[in-house]
């Protein structure tokens, strides 16, 4: 995949052969720029598929408001900021400062006169340390009832141009529509530009909803994300398909002391009675079930965990979880959100540069094509022949395949097989499975070595030829990293 300092030269060059086009050299000037800010991540998806949700979710704090209003019909950017700000970005050119309101705990932002219509975007500063080294736009739903506020997300995520304002996508759905796979398939020409779903990762969101919240809800949606992952991952249209209870998660995030402590008076209950006011929401918060706890509480719970949190957290103190913080973690792993987590910080995070990278030259092209000029027709070339670098794309694949059991080798091999293509980390040592700060020179002779051993392995004469493959693609992303240090020892040679 096309690397930062490559980009870099590229944009140099580029920026030479449009000099005089005023639209275009700002056009490489914003390219530039790109490099230097985090990686853009939207959160995509239909209507009240929880996307805000699960944004607050993933941050671990309340920055986005839930509720439907205004707010949550505009692309949102949200930044870290030392401060807490919001600032609407009008269509008549103007910018106007949002207040923050809370309303029954409830965060909100209040546009007085302004109507969503009229807001192009806001952007959103939060003193939040998850947002250090990403940028999460939250988007109006695909399906909205409004086409023009619709048609906001799509000018986006996959403009006529091509040329996508993020760099990955998490695409929430609740069920896989014909209208989400015309989605996902004009969001992954967009961000893979041509090379299938760079950066695009599914979420079956508001998991817990497909079991109805019985306890075995979470094992129900992992299987509908499995059918779903297998029928986009055929179809090149994303990645990874991961189930995720959004409001558990962000309730098991932000839990506190008091909601631990009321769920320790249900785990009290008899077990029957608990069952019984649990068959609904509504019969769960009425005043005359379960008297003796106030019912303001039990709807303060509802409301933060659902019923299937609700059941999660009671089980889990019964079974011995004895503290708030215990059970926060043991509700987030259940909720799905750890492994969407960790998903995004390998192949999201821990690819920023190259995602980025790839971004800014899919819009180099792009520009150079309609500047015209001879100068311009050379650099587009040599973007292009960056772009068709396509290793890092198999990778991304291959994990998708691995994570799927779609390589039919031994599992120690997969599990060498996911490390070396990045599976666990992208740096040399992790690839092949040594300490960090490992001597390059040694982390050199292993990657010589791993190339020899999946050389051998893809040439066995029994192996399938998706394994075969798969095998392959290892090869080359060893031979990555002899190239890499032999390029690092270069320039350390060099600059002496």
């Amino acid at each position: 995949m096309p690397d930062l300092d490559n980009a870099r030269t590229l944009i140099d060059r580029a920026r030479d052969a449009v000099v005089g086009d005023r639209d275009a050299v700002e056009a490489v000037d914003r390219c530039a720029r790109r490099l230097d800010e985090p990686i853009r991540i939207a959160l995509a998806g239909s209507l009240k598929a929880g996307k805000s949700t699960l944004l607050n979710a993933l941050v671990g704090q309340d920055i986005a408001p839930t509720d439907t209003t205004e707010c949550t019909r505009v692309v949102t950017w949200y930044r870290r900021g030392q401060a807490a700000s919001v600032t609407a970005h009008v269509d008549d050119g103007t910018v106007a400062a949002i207040p923050v309101t809370r309303n029954r705990g409830r965060l909100g932002f209040d546009f007085g006169a302004l109507t969503a219509e009229r807001v192009d975007h806001l952007d959103v500063e939060w003193p939040s340390r998850a947002l250090q080294s990403r940028t999460i736009v939250d988007t109006p739903g695909t399906a909205s009832l409004s086409t023009e506020l619709s048609a906001s997300t799509i000018r986006l995520l996959a403009p006529e141009d091509g040329q996508s304002g993020v760099d990955a996508v998490v695409y929430l759905m609740r069920t896989l529509s014909a209208a989400d796979t015309g989605m996902l398939r004009r969001i992954s020409s967009a961000i893979g530009g041509g090379s299938g779903p760079l950066g695009v990762i599914g979420v079956v969101s508001r998991a817990d909803e497909h079991g109805a919240g019985r306890m075995d809800a979470m094992m129900s949606a992992e299987q509908i994300a499995g059918r779903y992952g297998a029928e986009l991952s055929r179809a090149g249209l994303c990645q990874a398909v991961v189930p995720v209870a959004g409001l558990l998660a962000l309730g098991a995030r932000t839990m506190r002391e008091a909601e631990f402590r009321a769920m320790t008076e249900l785990a009290g209950l008899p077990a029957a009675d608990l069952e019984a006011a649990l068959l609904t929401v509504d019969r769960f918060v009425r005043p005359d079930v379960l008297p003796h706890i106030d019912p303001a509480i039990r709807s303060a719970l509802a409301d933060r965990f659902g019923v299937f949190g609700i059941r999660m957290g009671v089980t889990l103190i019964r079974f011995g979880t004895t503290t708030s913080t215990r059970l926060a973690d043991e509700l987030v792993a259940r909720s799905g959100l750890s492994e969407l987590s960790a998903i995004i910080d390998v192949q999201f995070g821990q690819r920023a540069d190259q995602l980025k990278a790839h971004s800014v030259l899919v819009t180099l092209d792009h520009v150079l094509s309609r500047a015209g000029g001879t100068d311009a027709e050379a650099v587009r070339a040599s973007v292009r022949r960056s772009l068709a670098d396509v290793h890092g794309f198999r990778e991304l694949r291959l994990l998708n395949l691995l994570r799927s059991g779609g390589v039919d080798l031994p599992a120690d091999q997969a599990e060498d097989l996911a490390r070396i293509v990045g599976g666990h980390g992208v740096d040399p040592a992790t690839r092949l499975g040594l300490d960090p700060g490992t001597d390059p020179c040694v982390v050199r002779s292993a990657a010589v070595d791993a190339a020899h051993l999946w050389r051998s392995r893809a040439a066995h004469p029994l192996l399938s030829a998706d394994a075969s493959a798969a095998c392959a693609t290892a090869v080359r992303s060893a031979e990555g990293i002899v190239a890499q240090l032999d390029a690092m020892s270069y320039r350390a040679d060099v600059s002496m």
